[in-house]
């Protein structure tokens, strides 16, 4: 495998990108972040040759950066219907579906979630997707989720703290 190919270095830039979303307690910096992170993982994905997780990645980078400015349920269904139909076209057995059904629960809780509950679902799916980068081999993805986890639970300690002190 090589370590430092384009593939594999777009799943680096990816890595900073996603680390910085959450590592910010901030909705919409961790939001626009994200949605640059997915354009990125998208390709990285692309040149890997999982067509589902590009697709996905593709579509949440889109979903992402649409959840900045709107909560419409309206938008999260139809960024959902894309992903199953993206799925449906490109996913190959039951591994190809797990970005796909990550992504579609993501989407749902980036336009109805906010603050903790929303970083405890895309923990979750942040699970879903290092299981997929394992899955395809991607070095730089499956770094990237095991470093989304860590920085998330360390936001979600600082903000569980924060609220408590809030509350004292």
């Amino acid at each position: 495998m090589d370590y430092f190919s384009p593939a594999q270095c777009a799943g680096y830039v990816a890595l900073v990108l996603g680390v910085g979303a959450f590592l910010s307690r901030d909705d919409r910096r961790m939001k626009i972040l994200l949605s640059a992170e997915s354009v990125v993982y998208g390709a990285h994905y692309f040149m890997l040759g999982n067509l589902a997780a590009a697709g996905s990645a593709g579509i949440s980078a889109g979903r992402t950066y649409l959840s900045v400015r709107s909560r419409s349920l309206w938008l999260a269904a139809a960024a959902v219907a894309l992903n199953v139909w993206v799925g449906l076209r490109v996913a190959h057995g039951g591994w190809g579906w797990l970005p796909v059904f990550a992504s579609c629960v993501a989407t749902v809780a980036l336009f109805t979630l906010d603050g903790i509950r929303l970083r405890l679902v895309l923990l979750t799916t942040t699970l879903m997707w290092l299981v997929n980068g394992y899955v395809s081999r991607s070095i730089g993805g499956t770094v990237l989720e095991s470093l989304i986890a860590t920085a998330n639970v360390s936001t979600l300690v600082r903000m569980g703290l924060e609220r408590n002190r809030a509350k004292a």
